[in-house]
């Protein structure tokens, strides 16, 4: 890699621990450890990571509530989340409220590396930006929505909106190609970084609560709309009227 990667490693078994920052130095990155959720949300908060490696089951504060914080922070640092269970709810909780990844011990070397490299190609796609996505100034404009994408922030009717990080990260993906209809699975893509089947009720859930916030009436939509048989697309000026 040309730059150093640091990487916070939030895992209470000292061993796995040490292993995983074996393996991440291996690869150039700077490994910062902490054993409790404690020290480790002080740690996400004071410093600069280019990824948190962060486990579900941590003494005194688990990876969920961790996760929860760390999200609410304007700062966006990726999240994999690594947890003993495989339960389908454990995936979901973390998944929706903001992990980028998820890898259930026990699981090989090889594979946490792979979503690490998944992660970091992740980052730079975002960095070097095609033209055709929003740049870190713009503001983007939708009738009497405001998305302003350096600060993170969406006004509706010169209200502020309060999203999640990924409600407000699909919104921006909506928002930045007004009529492109996506299935749900490009939804997974483009916002949450992966296309493994059977999650697209994490989009479900992350549209319906979108629409609570920024649609006046949710049961007929002049934002986010349904294509049905599809998946969904941002309305187009052309659109408003029909709402």
């Amino acid at each position: 890699m040309s730059n150093t990667r640091k990487i916070l490693v939030i895992e209470d078994d000292q061993d796995i621990a040490h292993i995983i920052q074996l393996h991440l130095r291996d690869m150039g990155c700077e490994v910062t450890l902490t054993h409790d959720g404690i020290k480790g949300l002080a740690a996400a908060e004071t410093g600069a990571y280019d990824l948190i490696i962060l486990d579900l089951m941590l003494p005194g504060l688990d990876g969920l509530e961790l996760c929860r914080r760390v999200r609410t922070k304007p700062n966006y640092t990726p999240i994999l989340m690594l947890t003993a269970k495989s339960t389908e709810l454990d995936r979901v909780l973390g998944l929706e409220l903001g992990a980028d990844d998820y890898l259930t011990k026990p699981f090989s070397v090889r594979e946490l590396l792979a979503r690490v490299k998944a992660l970091f190609r992740r980052i730079e796609a975002l960095q070097t930006t095609p033209a055709t996505s929003p740049t870190e100034d713009q503001i983007l404009r939708a009738g009497d929505m405001v998305v302003d994408v350096a600060k993170r922030k969406v006004t509706l009717e010169d209200k502020p909106v309060s999203l999640t990080a990924k409600e407000f990260d699909l919104l921006l993906q909506f928002a930045a190609h007004p009529g492109r209809v996506y299935t749900r699975t490009q939804l997974l893509d483009a916002v949450w970084g992966y296309g493994y089947e059977g999650y697209e009720h994490t989009v479900n859930s992350h549209i319906n609560r979108l629409r609570t916030k920024i649609e006046k009436d949710p049961t007929q939509p002049r934002y986010i709309l349904t294509v049905w048989g599809v998946g969904y697309k941002f309305a187009e000026p052309e659109d408003w009227s029909k709402a």
